[in-house]
């Protein structure tokens, strides 16, 4: 297990965590939260053994193995699946020793080797790499591509599967889905949900923690504090304790007030002094107590534009794409009224960057019209904004350039709604985190009173009390939004209607996210069976002779799907009985000393589920492999 006993960890003169004790017990689930800068990633790097406490201890076994998402990928010639079975550096040593053992034609070395690397499922390796980059969104003719070929995004998603294959015993994952899209993050909260390991999980995506962890380490004010439940149940046990620390303080406060007034009134007096001095023993011993605070510094929303047009904008038989010959978007419709809030669905690369850009002028339609009201003011978040921001200046002039009638004053009180403080106003945006960067550019948006906003991810760089700031403002923004997110809480929250991109259209969505999962398996299915379809045709045989052979493939492969279908199924009965099992183990009462032995029970109950149901998937996988060979020889 992790153990922290009176941890203090500093970064330079900056106290990030001081006197805290928490224990992490092994197989358990934790979501790392916090404000940006409170000691999260400092954190992770004395788990790592790169940063040591100040003060107190942090301690984990010895022999455990620990895998995080490497930060940066140099141009390597390696394919995308080599690299990613790199992950398993054990299975690679083994893999180069059984070579020499092989040169040196020494066949008991050999036999013991081969022996430790089926136990280590080190031949299930292929298919399982190619299984989590699918997950994460690669096609199977991209498996092969080397490394250097694809961008930096795609190599921060080649370095995560890295890490979810490499067998670890603790798996410290820091915002996991900055670089995904829905469809990856839905994947990725599975997968991480049958991680049979200890997880600590850096993540600002509320609903993402709600799925996959059973409790959260929050760090606020320096002090770190473990809470049972996941990422909803923390924020109803922190309300309450806040709560109770207000009522706690204020009853303080009187008292403090009543002492001081008696000690200040009646010290000189001789008659009243020794009870004046007792009084003011009696304040020194009072239990230092901070007013409850929730530390967030955000507290802004979008202003009523002076004039609202209707409609606002639309799109007829619009065509959207960078070459006439190959549009990315067909035909496509859409109308904006005041009030209208969508959010737009679709898997990566097909074409809702396109779309918003379409709408927001960035790139003229290649045929069709756009319409676009006189008076319309658009609020257009994306990456690329965050780029064109002016490196040399800082976020003050930034906002005087915008709003010449500003005072200085007042350009740093609007500045101070969106967490700039001090002399962070005054810093140059080209020593800015990704979060700053990006709440400035929500600043100078909210500036200009928009009448449309169309958000292109505008989440990724924002922490948890940024992000709930943001959905505030959504809420209460009259006019209308066009909304791109892999945060499943801010689309849920802000949107009203889905629309769909794919297959080169945009049409209307109905159903939520999901029922978008459910389209996601049923469309991958699909496109699978259209494939084979292709196949098929393009070798042109006899229908009643395809038939035939069809027919004779299914009858091989039956006895194959029977036993597929039962390991499918007890897969499921596994699965519910280790939620039961970890729902048991997120209450903090298990761990009192007189449930030692059901503690015990469950932990070995738990290990032995996880390694029957990564066992039964393996074996499952293999005879998919099986059918899938059978039916396409």
């Amino acid at each position: 297990m992790i153990n922290a006993v009176e941890l203090t960890l500093h970064r330079g003169v900056k106290q990030l965590i001081e006197g805290s004790s928490f224990t992490i017990h092994p197989n358990h689930k934790v979501g790392l939260v916090g404000a940006n800068g409170c000691g999260k990633s400092s954190l992770f790097s004395a788990l790592l053994g790169k940063l040591q406490p100040d003060a107190g201890e942090l301690t984990l076994p010895s022999t455990w193995k620990i895998a995080t998402v490497k930060q940066e990928t140099p141009a390597l010639e390696v394919s995308a699946i080599e690299y990613v079975i790199d992950g398993d550096v054990e299975f690679r040593a083994l893999e180069q020793q059984l070579e020499l053992a092989r040169q040196d034609e020494n066949g008991t070395l050999e036999a013991t080797l081969i022996n430790q690397i089926d136990a280590i499922g080190g031949y299930s390796l292929p298919a399982r790499a190619g299984e989590l980059l699918h997950g994460l969104g690669f096609l199977q003719e991209q498996l092969t591509l080397p490394v250097k070929d694809f961008s930096g995004g795609w190599r921060m998603r080649l370095n995560l599967a890295q890490a979810l294959i490499s067998r670890a015993d603790l798996m410290l994952l820091d915002e996991p889905t900055n670089h995904l899209d829905l469809d990856a993050v839905i994947w990725l909260q599975r997968w991480l949900k049958r991680y049979s390991g200890t997880l600590v999980l850096i993540s600002h995506d509320r609903d993402f923690l709600d799925d996959v962890v059973g409790q959260i380490l929050h760090i606020e004010r320096q002090k770190a504090k473990l809470y049972a439940g996941n990422y909803t149940a923390f924020e109803r046990q922190r309300a309450e304790h806040l709560a109770q620390q207000d009522v706690q303080y204020q009853k303080q406060q009187k008292e403090v007030a009543h002492l001081t007034a008696f000690v200040d009134r009646f010290r000189a007096k001789a008659s009243k002094a020794k009870q004046a001095q007792s009084r003011l023993k009696r304040l020194q011993k009072l239990p230092e107590l901070a007013p409850a605070h929730v530390d967030t510094p955000f507290s802004f929303g979008f202003e009523k534009p002076d004039y609202m047009p209707y409609p606002l904008l639309s799109m007829e038989q619009a065509n959207c794409g960078y070459d006439t010959a190959t549009p990315i978007l067909t035909s496509a419709n859409l109308s904006l009224v005041p009030g209208s809030r969508i959010g737009l669905l679709g898997r990566n690369g097909a074409g809702k960057s396109t779309l918003i850009k379409s709408l927001a002028g960035d790139i003229a339609l290649l045929t069709g019209q756009r319409y676009q009201a006189q008076e319309l003011r658009i609020g257009y978040f994306s990456q690329h904004q965050l780029e064109q921001l002016h490196m040399p200046s800082s976020a003050v002039e930034h906002i005087l350039r915008a709003k010449p009638e500003m005072t200085d004053l007042q350009a740093r009180n609007f500045l101070g709604r969106f967490g700039f403080s001090g002399d962070q106003a005054l810093g140059q945006v080209a020593t800015m985190s990704g979060g700053e960067k990006a709440r400035l550019v929500l600043a100078l948006i909210v500036l200009e009173k928009p009448q449309l906003l169309l958000m292109d991810e505008p989440t990724n760089h924002l922490d948890l009390e940024m992000r709930q700031a943001l959905v505030l403002a959504l809420q209460d923004f009259e006019g209308a939004i066009i909304l791109i997110a892999h945060d499943r809480y801010l689309l849920e929250s802000c949107v009203d209607e889905f629309y769909l991109v794919a297959d080169g259209k945009v049409s209307e969505f109905n159903g939520d996210i999901d029922d978008y999962q459910k389209w996601l398996n049923d469309d991958k299915k699909t496109q699978t069976t259209q494939q084979k379809n292709s196949e098929n045709q393009s070798s042109g045989p006899d229908k009643k002779q395809q038939r035939k052979q069809q027919a004779e493939l299914r009858q091989q492969a039956a006895p194959l799907k029977k036993q597929a279908q039962k390991y499918e199924q007890q897969i499921q009965v596994w699965q519910q009985q280790l939620d039961e099992v970890e729902a048991t183990l997120a209450d903090n009462d298990i761990y009192s000393a007189d449930n030692k032995e059901k503690l015990t029970q469950l932990l070995k109950q738990q290990s032995q589920l996880s390694q029957d149901i990564e066992s039964a998937e393996m074996e499952w996988l293999t005879l998919e492999e099986e059918i899938e060979a059978i039916m396409n020889p």
